[in-house]
């Protein structure tokens, strides 16, 4: 079976549906809020250490930015090291996306007897497919047996009992129940040693963005007393960086504001649309100055929504955007919501 694509590795094309252009009074490029927003609509990319659960590094981070809400995308157990996104107020409500985004770790799996590194190196690429997990006990979901993607299982080194892999997976895939499966087919038995985070979706460790608590405090002091945008770029990035991994429909400024009261997105509001679209996917609504409207799901796939007239293209599913931030040019009626196209 050929291997599936890793997300972050998956090139989309933009298709124009039609043209306008965007009034530079309303809203803003998100890399240009000003700092109060930039703030409140932020993604953290955060190297956590050993030792904190990221609920408590989350609740540290509130507390040296001295903001009112805050979340995390895809928890980490305490001894686990590496990228751990953390959403700023606004920014919460993206989470979701990082959940269809795949994940990639560096694990040393530790086997419990002598095995050859053709063996397994064999068993690695055995489990380069669509697995059976049922997650441990220890775990906060309901333990049903569930498949998870194995896009890949890089062998990297081997010393001794210790085998040290790469592996990049599906959201929810549990790294331990996969060292002691493959300990079992190899015959000896093994477990996880060691674990790190290397990429949640769009965010890695490879990133100039990468950051430590430590580096958090330190440029936010340096902000407060500065007040230089700039600084803030250095460890704060858009809350759109979160949804670059789902496929996006870019709108027409009318229909913004229908969208934020939570009207449904129809055909003639859109102006172009990612390929690659299936129905009843995730979908990220985006003005033409890049900002996230609001998470939706396609009702239509990418050919069906250019070629669309009319009916709707997407339901949404969370709003994004404060109401208010583009002009009302809708009109209600009959209990409906319409855009003016």
């Amino acid at each position: 079976m050929p291997k599936t694509t890793p997300p972050w590795e998956n090139k989309r094309e933009v298709h124009i549906k039609n043209e306008d252009t965007t009034d530079p009074k309303y809203g803003s490029k998100p890399a240009e809020r000003n700092a109060e927003q930039y703030i409140r609509h932020g993604v953290i990319n955060l190297d956590k250490s050993a030792g904190p659960t990221s609920h408590e590094v989350a609740a540290w981070t509130k507390k040296i930015l001295k903001i009112q809400a805050i979340g995390h995308g895809g928890t980490l157990d305490p001894k686990v090291t590496g990228v751990l996104p953390i959403t700023l107020e606004e920014a919460t409500k993206v989470v979701q996306a990082l959940l269809y985004s795949g994940k990639e770790y560096v694990c040393v799996m530790k086997l419990h007897g002598d095995a050859q590194e053709s063996q397994v190196r064999k068993v690695l690429e055995e489990f380069e497919d669509e697995i059976y997990q049922r997650p441990p006990l220890r775990s906060s979901v309901k333990r049903q047996i569930r498949t998870r993607r194995i896009y890949y299982n890089e062998f990297l080194e081997m010393n001794g009992r210790n085998v040290l892999f790469r592996v990049g997976c599906e959201a929810g895939t549990y790294i331990r129940k996969l060292c002691f499966d493959m300990g079992e087919i190899i015959g000896v038995g093994a477990h996880m040693q060691e674990l790190r985070r290397s990429r949640s979706g769009p965010l890695s460790e490879d990133s100039k963005t990468f950051v430590t608590l430590h580096d958090v405090a330190y440029w936010f002091g340096e902000w407060q007393e500065k007040k230089d945008p700039a600084v803030l770029r250095r460890f704060i990035q858009p809350m759109e960086t979160a949804l670059e991994l789902i496929p996006k429909i870019t709108v027409r400024d009318s229909a913004v504001d229908a969208l934020c009261h939570g009207a449904n997105l129809t055909a003639p509001g859109v102006l172009s649309v990612e390929s690659d679209i299936a129905k009843n996917s995730l979908v990220a609504v985006l003005t033409l100055k890049g900002e996230a409207v609001a998470l939706g799901k396609a009702e239509l796939n990418t050919y069906e929504i250019i070629t669309a007239n009319h009916g709707t293209v997407a339901t949404l599913e969370r709003v994004l955007m404060e109401r208010g931030t583009y002009p009302k040019t809708w009109r209600t009626g009959s209990g409906s919501k319409h855009a003016k196209q």
